[in-house]
This record gives structure tokens, sequence and C-alpha cells, in this order.
């Protein structure tokens, strides 16, 4: 209490934060029983065990979703993930000071645009009528492409779009971490005469390879979200079943069709499969690194 006197300005700047952790993600683990009740509006809800699950892993279309899920996120993995690193070492390289701010403004601005922004931006510059990409493949005298309604083209637009968005964000903490090297590292390579490109392979890398490891971890236990404000932004009756994910099903059968159970037990599967792969992540990172969430 004593403490909460001396430093009420803080809780206080704290508490929205603690409140919003407390009703939307602790709260809800309570009525997470509802996977395995069947809900009433009125009177007590019916204990049916695991039927709900039975029902969801017999339907083709949530086996397409969760397949989709799993596409989805191992190629942000992939092909999202590494480039906050290579941009962080770039941006370290770059020796001007003024230079530098201009880039990482620049990188940094996506971050802060909604994803209703950002799926205008995509759908209007990859438009096959009058989209700035489609005009500068017709140059190269290539055929146009409907990359919004193309099911072979519209994971790749997620892709793409979710590096625009937080790649130079997700740079911060590398750049942050790079900041926190012994300069005298540095000083040694040089002396020893080391260039460059050894400098970064030999100081930096290892430098922030914890910062790797965390955020691999804390990534591989969010591998199942896939983004649901932006493919709920950028899906369209064209392409929905290739882009589908475990969330948008949540969300339509538990808002638009009232189906409250069936959507609790998908979301608790997301949550437990989620819970298993950050531990599983933990184990295997201290063991190849050392080092780990906890």
């Amino acid at each position: 209490m004593r403490g909460l006197k001396t430093w009420w300005p803080y809780y206080l700047m704290m508490s929205p934060g603690v409140i919003y952790f407390a009703l939307f993600h602790y709260l809800p683990i309570w009525e997470a029983k509802l996977a395995f009740e069947d809900f009433r509006i009125i009177g007590d809800n019916i204990w049916v065990g695991f039927k709900h699950y039975e029902t969801l892993f017999s339907s083709p279309i949530f086996m397409q979703v969760l397949l989709n899920t799993l596409i989805i996120s191992g190629m942000k993995m992939l092909f999202v993930f590494p480039v906050p690193i290579f941009l962080a070492l770039m941006i370290n390289e770059v020796r001007g000071t003024g230079l530098r701010k201009f880039i990482q403004s620049a990188i940094y601005l996506p971050h802060f645009l909604s994803w209703v922004v950002i799926a205008g931006i995509f759908i209007a510059a990859l438009s096959p009528s009058n989209g700035a990409v489609n005009d500068i493949r017709g140059m190269f005298g290539l055929a146009s492409v409907p990359f919004m309604t193309d099911s072979g083209s519209i994971r790749w637009v997620l892709v793409f779009s979710e590096i625009w968005r937080s790649a130079g964000w997700d740079s911060l903490l590398y750049f942050a971490a790079i900041m926190a090297i012994d300069p005298q590292l540095y000083d040694a390579a040089e002396m020893d005469g080391a260039n460059r490109w050894q400098k970064i392979t030999n100081v930096t890398i290892p430098g922030i390879i914890p910062t790797i490891a965390t955020l691999f971890i804390l990534n591989v236990g969010l591998f199942l979200n896939a983004g649901f404000d932006q493919v709920f932004n950028l899906a369209n009756d064209a392409i929905r079943d290739r882009i589908d994910i475990i969330d948008t099903y949540v969300y339509r059968i538990g808002l638009q069709t009232g189906q409250f159970s069936l959507a609790t037990a998908a979301g608790l599967f997301k949550g437990v499969i989620g819970l298993v792969m950050i531990v599983a992540a933990h184990n295997f990172s201290k063991k190849l690194t050392g080092k780990g969430v906890w």
C-alpha cells in the first residue's frame, strides 16, 4: 500500500491495460467451459462433453479453415519474421543520422494505419483495371492479374501486406538490441581487421540472438492467429475459401449464426494448441541457444 501511495500515477496509467486484459483475456477463461456445454439463453447450460469437438473435426469446412490457418501462418513465419531482422541490420549500417531517422520514420508509419485503410490501399493498388501494380506490369507487356480475386495470389497479398505494415515497427526491437551491444566488441573486431560484413556476422547477429529467440517463441505461440483484422478486411466471396481462418470462422459461427458453444470450442482448440506450441518452442530454444521466455 505504501508503494501504491507513492507510485499511484504510474498505476493509474497502467490501469486501462490491466482492465483490458482482465476483461478480455482472463475473465473469459472461466467461460471456456461453454465449449463442453450446449448454450441456453434461458435456464442452465447442458453439459455435452466433447460433442462440439466431434462436430468440428467431422466438418470439412473446419478442416479447410484449419489448413488455411496453418498455411497462412507458416507463410508469415517463413517470409515475414526474418524481414525485421534484416531491416534492423541494414538501418544499423546507415551512417548518416538524418538519413537513418528518415528511413525509420518512413518504415514505421504503416504500423499506425488500421487494416481498413491498408486494405483500401492494397485493393486500389492491385486493381486489374487501374491499379498501379498492373499498370507497371502493362508497361512490360505482362497481362493484368486480378490479385484480390485470384486464388493463387491472395495468400501472397496477405504476406506482402503484413510485411509492409509490420516489418518496420517490429525492426525497432532488434534495432534496440543492436544498440545495447557493447561498442568495445566492434572496436576489438576492427583491430583484428574485420570488415563490415564480418562485424555483422560475428558481433551484431550473435548479440541479438536472445532477442530473436524470444520473439520467435512468442510468434510460435501466436501461430494460429494468422491475422483476423487483415483477413476480415481483405476477404471477398471469390477467395474466401482460400483465406478463411479459425478467427474468422469463430466470428462467423459465433456472432453471425449464434452457435456460441461451437465457436467457443474452436477458440479453445486454438488456445490450447498455441499454449503447447509456445512451451515446445521455449524448450527447443533453451536447448539450442540457452535462452527462452522464462
